[in-house]
């Protein structure tokens, strides 16, 4: 079973200058294409890009909600032995999948499930 080790970073805000590029579109393509070889070099596979909301403080007693431009990374951990899962590093034992899967967060208890209809006879006769 393969360990993951997951890098999230701030997408980038500004493109960058380099000779030839010059509309607004290639300047951003350009900077993130650098970020992301920059990091496959290092081992890093681009997961997803999220937009994440984030509560900021507004004034003195308010608070705002913006979102967040994030990219994520993740890179197998070679397994070492026990000294592979480290708590400074987020691991997963499983492999993300591209679509959720929907279901209950836990297995529903077995037992009998409760009668439905009025809680009194009387009631149903008003």
């Amino acid at each position: 079973m393969q360990r993951f080790e997951f890098k999230v970073i701030p997408a980038p805000r500004r493109g960058e200058k380099a000779r030839g590029v010059k509309t607004t579109e290639d300047r951003f393509a350009l900077a993130l294409t650098t970020l992301m070889n920059q990091l496959g070099a290092e081992g890093w596979d681009y997961v997803r890009a999220d937009a994440l909301p984030c509560e900021e403080r507004a004034g003195l007693t308010g608070t705002k909600t913006t979102f967040q431009n994030v990219l994520v990374f993740r890179r197998v951990i070679p397994a070492i032995g026990a000294e592979a899962s480290s708590t400074s590093r987020l691991l997963l034992q499983e492999p993300l999948s591209a679509t959720p899967r929907l279901g209950p967060a836990e297995s529903p208890m077995p037992g009998k499930a409760p009668a439905v209809g009025p809680v009194k006879p009387d009631l149903a006769a008003e």
